[in-house]
């Protein structure tokens, strides 16, 4: 099976690299040539241009910044999903809402190609180990053929249903996710002012109902001023107004997600926008 790369970033980058290492015939491709020479130094195949790599491949991955680029990118720009090979898998791990994801799948179809919706779960760090959970939505029988190449790069692939689960799934993670951060920041901010030790209020926190992921990742990011980012203010503040959207779509109240988007928009403008969402911690001063 010939694979296909387009979109070497932070978290593209990392996948494709543990597809080389995993042994699979991997061809890549990123507009940004540093971004390809740090996939190329580990091994792989350099493609020219996006629709010579995917008239060439069986399974496409596509990993980039916002739903515009991709439908830019395989429908209209670029039209690629009209230069796949008939049969082909073309799975997207990029963040999108579920109404571009069923917009892909349509396209994909109507071209003779398979879609998977494949948002991933963690960042960076956890694509670049293979260690993090892909969430998987679209026809039953093209996960099975596709799974044995995305549990190599993966803690687990998980189907969740058709694309649009697998889509809202993932804003849905995101969501909770950011609006934990902020409560977290506002609650740590707040026992400082109460004179409580950050270092203890921390430790006791995690002994309570106050507990979270955010508070064991983040925590400690805060506690020694480190806001190098792992997932920046400005993909949260993305994701978040993608997830708002959403909600909108399904005629769905969601308030408190819609109130984060303010704050960290207010993080990005203060300058932390480059930052680890850890960093909106900075605007409870």
């Amino acid at each position: 099976m010939k694979i296909g790369f387009i979109g070497l970033g932070k978290m593209g980058g990392g996948l494709a690299r543990n597809l080389i290492r995993a042994g699979f015939d991997t061809h890549v491709y990123d507009i940004n040539p540093d971004a390809m020479d740090k996939v190329l130094e580990v091994g792989g195949s350099p493609a020219d241009n996006p629709a010579d790599l995917a008239s060439r491949v069986d399974l496409l991955f596509t990993s980039l910044p916002l739903p515009v680029h991709l439908t830019d990118l395989l429908i209209d720009k670029d039209a690629l999903l009209t230069k796949m090979k008939k049969g082909a898998i073309l799975a997207d791990v990029s963040t999108i809402d579920p109404k571009t994801a069923r917009l892909l799948s349509e396209h994909a179809e109507e071209n003779g190609v398979h879609f998977l919706a494949c948002p991933l779960g963690k960042g960076p760090a956890q694509a670049e180990q293979g260690i993090q959970p892909i969430f998987v939505g679209g026809k039953k029988e093209v996960f099975d053929q596709a799974k044995h190449v995305l549990n190599k790069i993966s803690s687990q692939a998980i189907y969740l249903g058709d694309v649009e689960q697998s889509a809202a799934f993932k804003l849905i993670s995101n969501l909770v996710g950011m609006t934990n951060m902020l409560i977290l920041a506002e609650g740590l901010r707040l026992g400082e002012k109460a004179g409580l030790d950050p270092a203890q209020l921390q430790e006791l926190l995690a002994d309570t109902g106050a507990d979270s992921y955010q508070l064991t990742l983040r925590g400690p990011m805060i506690l020694q001023n480190d806001f190098n980012a792992k997932f920046s203010i400005n993909l949260a503040l993305k994701d978040i107004r993608l997830g708002v959207g959403m909600a909108e779509a399904f005629k769905q109240i969601a308030p408190f997600s819609a109130l984060a988007s303010e704050y960290y928009k207010k993080a990005s403008e203060a300058g932390y926008g480059e930052e680890d969402c850890a960093a909106v911690y900075k605007i409870f001063a």
